[in-house]
C-alpha cells in the first residue's frame, strides 16, 4: 500500500469493535493502527509525538501474533535501528522515549540493552538515565546451573531495564498546570529502582506491561493532553493508560487479534472527568 493511505481492514475481529474508519484529514492521534510500525511511523507527522513507551519483540522466538521473532541478529538490530530513526523524527524536540528491554537467555547471554543504547546515542537521541525494574519472579526460578557449586552457576535475571532517551534536548515543553504527578510519587518515581510485579493476566499476549510501570512513566515523563505512542502497542497497555490518565495516544501493532483487543481495553479506561475528553479509539488499517 502507498505510505501514508489507510484502508478498512477485511478481516474477522476476535471481538466487536466499531467498522474501521479512513483516517480523518489532519487528525492522527486516538486511534489503534493495524500496521508495521516502521511503515505507519515513516509516513506519520514530524514532531507530533511527545512520549513514546514500548518494549521491541526481543527476537527470541516468541509466539507474536503477526510477527515472525527469529530474524538473524544483525538484521534485527538494523530494522529496529530504522524504526528508532523514524521515531526520532516524530518526536517533539525534547520528547522522550522510554524503552523496556532485557537481556537475552542464559547460555547465550546476549545484552541487547547494550546494544540498543549504542545504536540510539549514535542516532542522535540523548541517554538520560536507566530504570531497574525488579519483577520480584525469583520464587518460581528454576535455573540455579550448577547447584550450591562454583562450577557453573546461574544468575537468572529477576529485572528488566527501561531505558530513557531525549530528542536533541533534556527540556520537554508543557504546561505547569498540566503537571499530574503528586510529590510523594515524583519522590518515589525519581528512585531509579522500581520494585513492580509482572503482569499476571495476559490477555492474550506473551510479554504484556504491567499498567503500575507504564503509568509511572507517563506521569513522570509527560503533561496531560499530550501525546504518548507504543509503536509495538500488543494489546493496548499503553494507549490505555495514557487516555485513563489523559493523555491522547497512538497505538501501533501488526496484529489484527492484538488490534481488536486493544480497541476494547482503551474503550473501557475511562479519562479524568475535570479535562478535555479524550476521545476514545478509532481502529484503522495501513
Amino acid at each position: 500500500m502507498a505510505v501514508g493511505r489507510f484502508r478498512a481492514p477485511n478481516v474477522a475481529r476476535r471481538r466487536a469493535v466499531a467498522d474501521p474508519v479512513v483516517r480523518p484529514v489532519g487528525r492522527w492521534t486516538d486511534a489503534v493502527i493495524e500496521g508495521d510500525a516502521l511503515a505507519v511511523l515513516s509516513s506519520y507527522p514530524s514532531e507530533s509525538v511527545h512520549l513514546a513507551v514500548t518494549s521491541p519483540p526481543y527476537n527470541v522466538g516468541i509466539s507474536y501474533t503477526g510477527y515472525s521473532d527469529d530474524r538473524r541478529h544483525e538484521e534485527y538490530l538494523s530494522w529496529l535501528g530504522s524504526v528508532w530513526g523514524a521515531l526520532h523524527r516524530v518526536l517533539v524536540p525534547g520528547g522522550r522515549f522510554a524503552l523496556n528491554v532485557a537481556p537475552t537467555s542464559i547460555k547465550d547471554f546476549r545484552p541487547i540493552h547494550h546494544d540498543l543504547s549504542t545504536d540510539l546515542r549514535a542516532r542522535g537521541f540523548i541517554m538520560r538515565t536507566e530504570i531497574i525494574w525488579y519483577k520480584q519472579t525469583m520464587g518460581r526460578r528454576t535455573a540455579w546451573g550448577s547447584w550450591r557449586s562454583p562450577s557453573n552457576p546461574h544468575v537468572v535475571p529477576s529485572w528488566e531495564y527501561v531505558l530513557v532517551f531525549s530528542k536533541g534536548r533534556w527540556k520537554l515543553d508543557g504546561r505547569p498546570e498540566d503537571a499530574d504527578i503528586t510529590s510523594a510519587e515524583f519522590q518515589q518515581f525519581s528512585d531509579g529502582y522500581w520494585a513492580i510485579p509482572p503482569e499476571r493476566r495476559r490477555a492474550g499476549h506473551p510479554a504484556p506491561f504491567p499498567e503500575a510501570l507504564i503509568e509511572r512513566l507517563v506521569k513522570f515523563y509527560s503533561f496531560r493532553e499530550q501525546t504518548v505512542l507504543d509503536m509495538f502497542g500488543g494489546t493496548g497497555t499503553v494507549a490505555a493508560v495514557a487516555r485513563r490518565t489523559g493523555r491522547h495516544y497512538v497505538h501501533i501493532d501488526s496484529s489484527s487479534e492484538y488490534c481488536a483487543l486493544a480497541v476494547d481495553r482503551i474503550r473501557r479506561a475511562s479519562p479524568p472527568s475535570d479535562r478535555p475528553a479524550i476521545p476514545p479509539p478509532e481502529l484503522w488499517t495501513y
